[in-house]
């Protein structure tokens, strides 16, 4: 399994591969992008706007959203917890809404539609980018424990 490169801290901090970053990207971006999608066509009236708006989200979000993760994960939280759930879930959206309204923008013409649509993601895709990340937080898959770690249980 590849690793990654940032080694474990005195903390035991465990090692997270990249799999397991490229995975939660993956995961995030199905739901991430029917989202938007669903909120596009709705708001726009237009099927093809959406998918338009969807599919281009599906390249921009997927960099973006990898990024994100890798200095999430290079940043050092004493604690893993709720807050810190909660922080990442701040940051992401802001620069997932950015990307939206630039795309929505572009895609539409129309800054008010961009606008728009971005306040609908606002609700709904912090709410579902919170669970996401809960459930990901119960999964072990990709993480490696740090030796010194089992041994100190």
């Amino acid at each position: 399994m590849e690793t990654s490169s940032l080694p474990t801290q005195d903390m035991g901090k465990p090692k997270i591969s990249r799999k397991r970053h490229i995975a939660k990207t993956i995961t995030w971006r199905i739901v991430g992008s029917i989202d938007t999608f669903i909120l596009a066509t709705f708001f726009s009236g237009s099927l093809e706007t959406g998918g338009w708006i969807a599919f281009t989200e599906v390249i921009t979000k997927t960099i973006l959203y990898y990024f994100h993760e890798r200095a999430w994960y290079s940043y050092n939280w004493k604690t893993r917890n709720r807050k810190r759930h909660f922080s990442k879930t701040i940051s992401w959206r802001f620069i997932g809404t950015l990307d939206t309204l630039l795309l929505s923008w572009i895609f539409t013409g129309s800054p008010i539609m961009g606008l728009k649509i971005i306040t609908g993601e606002l609700i709904t895709k912090m709410l579902l980018y919170y669970f996401h990340e809960r459930v990901w937080y119960t999964s072990n898959w990709g993480v490696i424990k740090a030796e010194n770690q089992s041994s100190s249980l």
